[in-house]
């Protein structure tokens, strides 16, 4: 292999970890918030992936049929608006009364998780299916030492830069996102300022939800839908938080980086044992620094 090959591969490995690290981010934006910030054990996370994909799915099938170019968009639309509402229903009956007991929201959640992914199973059946991204956003782009690229694997990476700067503005420049913080710290003296502290519980959670969701339907467009993708894109989250740092955005699209580009780099030395190489990176941050890179002490 000669020297500009070399370099090809490398540039493709990088772009590829970034691509998938943006699919990461969104996903797991969702449940820094959750978790991160609101300190609620939701391991029925991937089920709100599996629940957006599914849902727009079933929207976007008979739309793309007849073939209108908005297919992809309503899909969207609606496994957005799907998760959302799962998410809130799921906080407001189930999780908000168990605040501070997390072992008792992970057992809720994990059995919640279970029971959703038999009933897609029943519903849809086990096929894969897949999203086509619309004519404005498909085909190729040509990329600096890459050559063609898809291009909706470049639309992940302005839609994870969005999604990011939208979480920052919203967390440190809105009232919202000073109550989301204060009671991080405080729940009690934030209600006993005036704010309906399950409120906002309720709207953090179907934000969260939102995001996995639009991660949902973006992933599923990306790679084919098909049931057991709830437990990795849990798992995948649950890495990005530890290793960026709970409660944090920027520490959240740090650790999305660096487990897409293990995961990719993995993949091109050792396919076998590429997983070990996230999990190493994981285990020297736990570690090094308990907290996450960017996490608080």
């Amino acid at each position: 292999m000669g020297a500009n090959d070399r370099m090809e591969l490398a540039a493709t490995i990088v772009l590829n970890g970034l691509t998938l690290a943006a699919l990461y981010f969104i996903v797991a934006s969702g449940f820094s918030l959750i978790f991160g910030l609101m300190r609620v054990v939701n391991m029925a996370h991937g089920t709100l992936y599996l629940v957006a994909g599914y849902v727009g799915y079933a929207v976007f099938e008979p739309l793309y049929d007849q073939d209108l170019w908005w297919a992809w968009y309503a899909g969207l639309a609606a496994g957005v608006l799907a998760a959302a509402v799962f998410g809130a229903l799921l906080q407001q009956v189930l999780l908000g009364w168990m605040q501070g007991q997390e072992l008792r929201q992970a057992l809720v959640t994990i059995g919640i998780s279970i029971i959703a992914a038999d009933q897609i199973l029943a519903i849809y059946g086990g096929n894969p299916r897949q999203f086509f991204a619309p004519d404005a956003i498909f085909g190729s782009t040509q990329v600096p030492l890459v050559g063609g690229y898809p291009t909706f694997r470049l639309v992940q990476i302005g839609v994870a830069v969005a999604v990011g700067v939208g979480l920052w503005l919203l967390l440190n420049r809105t009232r919202l996102g000073m109550m989301i913080r204060a009671g991080v710290d405080d729940r009690e003296m934030l209600g006993a300022c005036g704010v309906n502290v399950p409120l906002v519980g309720v709207a953090v959670f179907a934000l969260g939800a939102a995001l996995c969701g639009l991660g949902g339907v973006i992933g599923s467009t990306a790679q084919p839908l098909a049931m057991g993708q709830d437990g990795r894109f849990l798992l995948i989250s649950l890495v990005v938080v530890i290793v960026g740092g709970m409660g944090s955005v920027t520490g959240t699209a740090v650790g999305a980086i660096l487990v897409g580009l293990a995961e990719q780099l993995g993949q091109a030395m050792f396919p076998t044992y590429s997983v070990v190489l996230t999990f190493v990176m994981m285990v020297a941050v736990l570690a090094l620094r308990p907290q996450g890179i960017l996490g608080r002490a």
